[in-house]
């Protein structure tokens, strides 16, 4: 649907302006759609993205800062975040062999099995069906164009 309709805006004073909010309101939209789909899972997209993070270290444990680098959500406080993943025995927290004033953070067995049954059509279906192969590699090339 056109954003015009979604946000019932008629105009917009130039491209550039449409582009802004059409970025932000898809953000939200995006979002929202994460938020039901991980629903069913109790855990939120900033703790998914952390599962993600973690599994892809796997084996490897990882640690808080690296965590924090990799988040897509800047703003998320990852301390918080870890503690509710651990609570729900989805990652562990071990003291680091090597340095111990570190925490190195693994996902576990559970966590593992979490995020194989979020299955790559659930997330990819309320993106991919409305856009063709084509146009998913045309709009990564236009959203990594405009962060520079």
């Amino acid at each position: 649907m056109e954003i015009e309709k979604e946000i019932v805006q008629s105009k917009f004073e130039n491209s550039y302006q449409k582009a802004i909010i059409n970025i932000v309101f898809t953000q939200s939209w995006l979002m929202s759609n994460m938020r039901q789909i991980l629903e069913p899972y109790d855990i939120t997209p900033q703790q998914f993205n952390v599962l993600r993070i973690l599994r892809g270290q796997y084996p490897k444990p990882a640690t808080l800062n690296l965590v924090k680098e990799r988040i897509i959500d800047k703003m998320s406080d990852v301390s918080r975040i870890v503690d509710r993943l651990v609570k729900k025995d989805i990652i562990e927290r071990k003291v680091c062999k090597s340095d111990r004033r570190a925490v190195d953070l693994l996902i576990t067995q559970k966590g593992l099995d979490l995020l194989s049954n979020i299955t790559i059509e659930k997330m990819q279906g309320f993106v991919g069906n409305n856009l063709t192969d084509n146009e998913l590699e045309k709009l990564n090339e236009l959203l990594d164009k405009l962060r520079g």
